[in-house]
């Protein structure tokens, strides 16, 4: 086999000097098709089999592996067959006796043949965005929390969106979306997404699927138009997709250390924010640059934001009580009704009969909980104060400690029961003020030695009454003279 130098020569010979193919063979001492390839390519010589090589061992078992190759395309990626998995199969059910490492090199080849190829694409401003979930690690209050990220992406700017939530439900699809809508500052006319059952009713291979009724509702109010990729093909959102890592990577290290899932997303938006000053590869304009170029293409929003929830219908039970996704929420006790509606907000439950919000509770993601407000069940306490020690709503309030020191001097000076009930009038002043205020006034009746709901009453009054300084009484102008008048009309009409 010639190398380039060799064929320098075989090609000056014959192109420059003159000299024929026979004369340059007999005198370079080659074949003539020798220097007939080299006069055709100047190249290095790449060498060619004619004919594949023979596997004398490995050749009766290709047939069975490509068979499992081509099952692995309809099971889960991450249970698929490995060249060692091969192996151990054709060893134990086959009888095969040659090397792993064959095995393995037969099936990178097969991988490296049957490798995807994907066509470029390009979008046009405000025309189509992508929408996913991805998961994550935070610390929150100490300790690590598996959180669920709504990731949204413009396809042409490509400026990014990420909001965290604690799971992926449907009400978390819908205020992903809404928040997301309110960063880009307008609506895509089309958002892709995978088959997820947060907007897919039925999915239907090769159709278009049926999606979710609330999904719908959503997207009219919207007005964008939803396309779905096909099943497994995650590629055709790839935008999104390689998102969700990069922001693991990049938005997520180090692992954040934060209080609360406000703090985490004001978190996140600061560090889409700065995405806007990147530019990609073949860009001639940052992300920014052209995000300002594609929000006047994005359908504007509309006068009042969707809302983001679950709407179910409840019944109370007996201990006034409504149940959703097996946690019970209370409701006031002296509702009528016997039906109401729970709205599940990703951060909270909102209980209504209809025409007013009777009860709003922090949503709870744990199994089998009672998450009780104590002023609902404030009524019945007033007529069973026997219940009060052994009440659950009360061992579940959360107060200052001067409330508890309030009901052990009641206790020290008053009947069981009559500081019961005093107490729970003084719980009642806690419906129109704040906490902190009745534990101010509770302070000061005990320092004042007057431990009566009364006394508490009016401390709170006399807290909130604004009074004026002594400087500004002195300043005050003076009342006018009282002129002299005379009775003498008066006395006539007394003798009368």
């Amino acid at each position: 086999m010639l190398n380039v130098d060799q064929k320098e020569q075989i090609r000056r010979a014959f192109y420059i000097e003159g000299k024929s193919i026979r004369q340059v063979a007999r005198e370079r001492h080659h074949d003539r098709r020798t220097v007939r390839a080299a006069i055709r390519d100047a190249g290095p010589s790449r060498y060619k089999l004619t004919q594949p090589r023979p596997r004398p061992v490995l050749g009766p078992f290709v047939a069975i592996i490509d068979e499992w190759l081509a099952g692995d395309q309809f099971s889960p990626p991450k249970q698929r067959h490995t060249g060692r998995r091969i192996y151990h199969r054709l060893f134990k059910e086959h009888g095969y006796r040659g090397g792993e490492s064959t095995i393995r090199d037969y099936v990178r080849q097969h991988r490296a043949r049957s490798r995807p190829v994907f066509i470029p694409l390009s979008y046009e401003p405000g025309e189509d965005a992508q929408a996913d979930f991805g998961e994550a690690v935070v610390i929150m209050k100490g300790r690590p929390l598996t959180i669920q990220l709504f990731v949204g992406r413009l396809c042409f700017s490509k400026i990014p969106f990420l909001t965290a939530s604690p799971n992926q439900q449907q009400e978390a699809l819908f205020e992903g979306h809404d928040k997301a809508f309110d960063f880009f500052g307008g609506v895509p006319h089309t958002v892709w997404y995978d088959r997820m059952s947060q907007a897919v009713k039925k999915a239907l291979p090769g159709h278009r699927p049926e999606e979710q009724e609330a999904f719908i509702a959503f997207r009219s109010h919207y007005l964008f138009e939803s396309c779905f990729c096909n099943p497994r093909e995650a590629h055709e959102k790839g935008l999104v997709e390689n998102l969700v890592g990069y922001a693991r990577r990049n938005y997520m290290v180090p692992v954040p250390e934060v209080d609360s899932f406000q703090e985490l997303n004001d978190l996140l938006r600061r560090r889409c924010l700065a995405e806007a000053g990147r530019r990609l590869r073949g860009e001639t304009e940052t992300i920014g640059e052209m995000w300002e170029c594609e929000r006047p293409n994005l359908l504007p929003l509309p006068a009042h934001p969707f809302p983001c929830c679950r709407t179910v219908s409840v019944r109370p039970n007996r201990l006034s009580m409504v149940t959703f996704q097996t946690n019970r929420y209370s409701v006031p006790v002296e509702g009528d009704a016997t039906s109401l509606l729970l709205r599940a907000f990703v951060d909270r439950v909102e209980i209504t009969d209809g025409t007013k919000v009777v009860a709003v509770h922090e949503r709870c993601y744990g199994r089998e909980q009672d998450i009780l407000d104590v002023f609902h069940y404030l009524p019945l306490l007033k007529q069973r104060p026997g219940a009060f020690d052994h009440a659950k709503p009360l061992k579940m309030w959360p107060r200052p400690a001067a409330l508890d020191l309030y009901l052990a001097r009641l206790r020290e000076r008053l009947s069981h029961r009559a500081a019961t009930i005093e107490f729970l009038h003084v719980m009642e002043l806690c419906v129109t003020h704040s906490l902190g205020e009745v534990a101010a006034a509770v302070e000061q009746a005990m320092t004042l030695g007057s431990l009566g709901a009364g006394t508490v009453a009016y401390l709170l009054r006399a807290n909130r009454t604004p009074r004026e300084p002594a400087a500004v009484l002195a300043s005050a102008p003076s009342c006018p003279p009282v002129q002299d008048r005379d009775l003498s009309q008066y006395d006539r009409f007394i003798r009368r």
